[in-house]
């Protein structure tokens, strides 16, 4: 394929009509479906003239918005990031709707969690909402004062008072997470943190773009802190709300379940106490020391202590009963008595019988997971044993009153009201696992990549993070935008962890890539050759902005080729001509304004994937045909395009 590389986001909307074509393809004609003629095809029964809808003033704007394509790119900026060679994460810089856009290809179906912790509109947030959606960008930014001097956006309050509050708040979250659930994988999450001010709305959004048999469910997060300013009811938690990309391929992979939050802690007890059993200490001693302990321990919950025993071979458990847990009767075969080891009579039946049938009661004497009493008049239990049952289903209600100001000022980092690193790792290491990515589009003071990076040196892992965060100015002379918190944050964050983490973190990725939004590294005349005559044309030194560098030209290829944005690239001389290799030939790039036939050949005899050159590399018609004939006969399955 040789043609020219486009640089605009794709049209999502047009994607959806071809789509619609795919299955009826005479409902399409130009472009356009004929509503009238589909509705005809399906038939009248999914067909009527009321349904239950959810709507709003400037939905159907908000839905366009989503699927309208731009002309941006982002630009790496290696100065600002940290282990830029090595690292797999990334910190983008911009308006989360553009940059989920330009992350369509790149990343389509490849994140696993998307965590985020969107305006809560309170009445009292400052968040940026294009309710104009019509207007071309530029007029829209000037129009309402989009930038301030420092070109730096600014951001207006969403008050009470305006009479479309809540319109603005749903307009402003349906398109990202229109493009969120894109990247997500077929097996992937999305979390959401909200309030009341707009968990309603939230759950009817989610249920919209993601679908209601989707829904994994809502965590109540009990703050144990009522608000002092209320009028009404004093809210004392807020809401989790968590929808999976393809509920049925998500619970295939995921068990729903978290770890026990102090199961290490209770065994580590267990063997401090069992090393002590001998000639001078029993059993019998160690666990009433060990019984005592448990009882005593305020942040465990009922379950947890009820793991309050030894076994004999030092392993904690807890015993449960073994009734059949229905009200029906249970089968006959679950009523056959169990013989007690000592006295040799049976054992007390329960009223229903046994929660298992007989061939499995005789597996569990067999494993000594059968506990008796001292003689036959006591009911047998079950044993679980602690060490077999480290995971626990993730509950609805989540019990958390702290927060992490002492943190953030440990690391002098200035931000208000962070999300908890405890809480956002919790939920990661329940729902992702080596290699996954996930993204925070709300990134704020980076809370999501301090997790990642925690939890990687906790167990070993290499998830990946990306970061996205509007540059909004803030009220601090060594960090002016929110993003600068973030970069920061990430980077003394990370040197923390790694350093208490010694020996087993050496290899853990603290680093992220700064990539910033921009326009496009294109001229206008790239985009409409066809309105320049072709003398305008030749007067015309590039088709390339004069500030964009090499970096910013191969970086806006990988957008459009769909590349990830965080494998290894290098640089290197070819016949004297610079030329890039991006993840060992997945593309190889030059953007010389003259290039050899000695490099091209050079070039082709490595058969990349993909190659990219400047249209101004060659100087006629002939020779640009020359190379790519060079190209069929030494790497005939290499994508060839020009900038």
């Amino acid at each position: 394929m040789t043609n020219k590389m486009k640089f605009e986001t794709p049209n999502l909307t047009a994607e959806n009509v071809a789509k619609i074509a795919e299955l009826f393809p005479g409902v399409v004609t130009e472009g356009k479906v004929n509503f009238d003629l589909l509705r005809s095809m399906l038939g009248d029964e999914v067909y009527g003239d009321e349904a239950y809808e959810f709507t709003w003033v400037g939905k159907r704007a908000a839905i366009a918005e989503a699927g309208r394509p731009i002309r941006k790119t982002l630009r790496p900026c290696v100065e600002e990031s940290k282990d830029w060679d090595t690292t797999e994460n990334l910190y983008i810089e911009g308006d989360n709707l553009d940059v989920l856009k330009l992350l369509q290809e790149s990343y389509l179906g490849k994140v696993k969690m998307v965590y985020i912790d969107p305006p809560y509109n309170t009445g009292k947030d400052s968040f940026f909402y294009r309710d104009k959606f019509t207007m071309d960008a530029d007029e829209y930014d000037e129009a309402v004062e989009m930038y301030n001097e420092d070109g730096l956006k600014n951001f207006h309050e969403n008050t009470k008072t305006n009479p479309r509050y809540h319109s603005d708040w749903c307009t402003s979250i349906y398109p990202v997470l229109v493009l969120a659930r894109n990247v997500l994988s077929d097996e992937g999450i999305i979390l959401i943190n909200m309030d009341e001010n707009e968990i309603v709305n939230l759950q009817k959004l989610c249920a919209e773009v993601f679908g209601e048999s989707n829904d994994l469910g809502t965590i109540i997060w009990d703050k144990r802190n009522p608000k002092g300013d209320a009028k009404g009811i004093s809210y004392q938690h807020e809401y989790i709300v968590a929808y999976a990309k393809n509920k049925l391929s998500f619970v295939e992979k995921c068990k729903m379940q978290r770890p026990k939050k102090n199961a290490a802690a209770i065994i580590a007890k267990a063997n401090q106490v069992f090393k002590k059993v001998g000639a001078k200490y029993t059993l019998e001693e160690a666990n009433r020391e060990f019984a005592s302990w448990v009882s005593v321990q305020d942040d465990f919950s009922g379950g947890e202590k009820a793991y309050n025993r030894i076994d004999q071979n030092g392993d904690v458990y807890r015993p449960v009963s073994m009734a059949w847990p229905n009200k029906k009767k249970a089968p006959d075969d679950y009523f056959i008595p169990l013989i007690h080891p000592i006295t040799k009579k049976p054992c007390p039946l329960p009223e229903r019988g046994w929660r298992n049938p007989s061939a499995t009661m005789n597996e569990l004497l067999r494993a000594g997971l059968i506990l008796f009493g001292k003689d036959e008049t006591t009911q047998p239990n079950r044993k679980y044993l602690l060490k077999e049952n480290m995971y626990e289903n993730i509950p609805s209600l989540l019990y958390y009153g702290g927060s992490d100001t002492d943190l953030l000022a440990e690391l002098e980092i200035p931000f208000d009201t962070p999300k908890v690193v405890s809480v956002v790792k919790e939920h990661i290491q329940s729902f992702t696992a080596n290699g996954d990515i996930v993204l925070d589009f709300y990134s704020g003071s980076a809370t999501t990549a301090h997790a990642v990076m925690q939890l990687n040196a906790e167990d070993g892992n290499k998830r990946k993070f990306i970061m996205v965060q509007l540059p909004e100015s803030v009220d601090n002379v060594d960090f002016p935008t929110i993003c600068e918190i973030g970069k920061e944050r990430i980077r003394r964050a990370g040197d923390k962890i790694k350093a208490e983490a010694g020996l087993t973190a050496l290899n853990l990725d603290i680093g992220f890539r700064v990539l910033k939004l921009d326009d496009t590294n294109m001229n206008d005349v790239y985009y409409a050759a066809g309105d320049y005559t072709q003398d305008l044309i030749l007067q015309m030194e590039s088709n390339i902005k004069p500030d964009r560098t090499d970096m910013d030209l191969l970086y806006g290829c990988l957008l459009e080729w769909g590349l990830p944005l965080s494998m290894p690239h290098t640089h290197e001389k070819i016949d004297g001509f610079t030329v890039h290799t991006y993840n060992d030939g997945d593309l190889i790039a030059c953007f010389e304004d003259r290039i050899s036939e000695k490099a091209i050949r050079e070039i082709a005899s490595r058969n990349p994937l993909r190659a990219v050159f400047r249209d101004s590399s060659f100087s006629s018609s002939p020779e640009k045909i020359n190379v790519f004939e060079t190209f069929k006969l030494l790497a005939p399955n290499t994508n060839v395009r020009v900038i």
